[in-house]
């Protein structure tokens, strides 16, 4: 007979709770409710140890099922458990942008705060080709670039996030092992707090990445934890109002073909048609005002 897994109720010593608590059937349907909320997820996690050990296990595991249930059932497929005991790090990688600081992670000049945001697509293709040729049979999910326009002499910044699927078993893991890639020497992943690689530094960010972020070509940094979660800045291209751009078949971004970027000098003229939200591309990820609103199209 198969027994049940049991969980000890640990307090700490401050915690109020000494005389148990709710079934957490009932604290289930409770936050069933509540639509998952992250917003009041995060609060609950902050009562007493038992709560937050409740909240990893359990909540934040339906929250991210509930937002993106194609992409998690395809994280955990053939008997992958990269996202076991990190259900709170990936919740928040999907509604939550690290932005950058100076001198930091991407050695910045300018400081992004980082901050909620309102709608998220996270993409197989996208992710596909952030990847190297050799590296094409992995599986990686990345989001669009969460826009900051007009950061002075940076131009237009686009940060991005995503988690590959089976990392410990991946290529680009066993490549970068190969080529014998140190860890950053401070930084840690904004997510997990796992330490991180530079795939720039590995020599593996290929030349379809900028074409698919509408990117310049030497202005494209991203890191891998050693959990999968992959975080990237690049500098955004403007768009061309010329018939080389071409509509892309899978998304409503507008691709650019790869001889087609302008000098960088003309980086601040950016798509301002983007701002209003035109039929010329989606609008700029907005901050999330209210984090149940979150909407993740996989």
């Amino acid at each position: 007979m198969i027994l049940p897994k049991q969980y000890r109720c640990t307090h700490s010593p401050s915690c109020q709770c000494t005389k148990g608590h709710l079934n957490e059937d009932v604290l289930l349907l409770v936050f069933q409710h509540l639509n998952w909320n992250p917003k009041l997820v995060a609060t609950f996690s902050c009562v007493c140890r038992w709560f937050d050990d409740f909240a990893k296990r359990v909540l934040w595991k339906e929250f991210c099922k509930t937002r993106a249930p194609k992409m998690m059932l395809d994280l955990q497929s053939s008997g992958s458990h990269c996202i076991d005991g990190n259900w709170r790090a990936l919740g928040k990688l999907l509604i939550y942008c690290s932005g950058c600081t100076q001198g930091g992670l991407f050695n910045s000049s300018v400081q992004i705060p980082g901050h909620f945001v309102y709608r998220t697509r996270f993409s197989r293709t996208l992710g596909k080709s952030l990847l190297p040729p050799q590296c094409r049979t992995d599986v990686l999910y990345v989001c669009d670039p969460c826009e900051h326009l007009d950061q002075g002499e940076e131009g237009d910044v686009g940060l991005f996030r995503g988690i590959f699927k089976s990392f410990p078993t991946s290529k680009v893991r066993k490549v970068i092992i190969n080529k014998a890639v140190p860890f950053h020497p401070s930084e840690v992943c904004p997510y997990c707090k796992a330490r991180l690689w530079s795939m720039l530094q590995a020599k593996i960010i290929p030349q379809s990445a900028c074409i698919r972020l509408e990117a310049y070509e030497d202005c494209i940094e991203y890191f891998v934890c050693l959990n999968g979660h992959l975080l990237g800045i690049c500098t955004l291209a403007p768009l061309s109002d010329s018939e080389d751009a071409i509509p892309s078949e899978d998304s409503n971004h507008i691709e650019k073909k790869q001889d087609n970027f302008l000098p960088k000098e003309n980086i601040l003229k950016r798509r301002n048609s983007l701002l209003g939200g035109s039929e010329n591309g989606p609008p700029p990820q907005k901050r999330l005002t209210n984090p149940n609103q979150c909407n993740i199209d996989v």
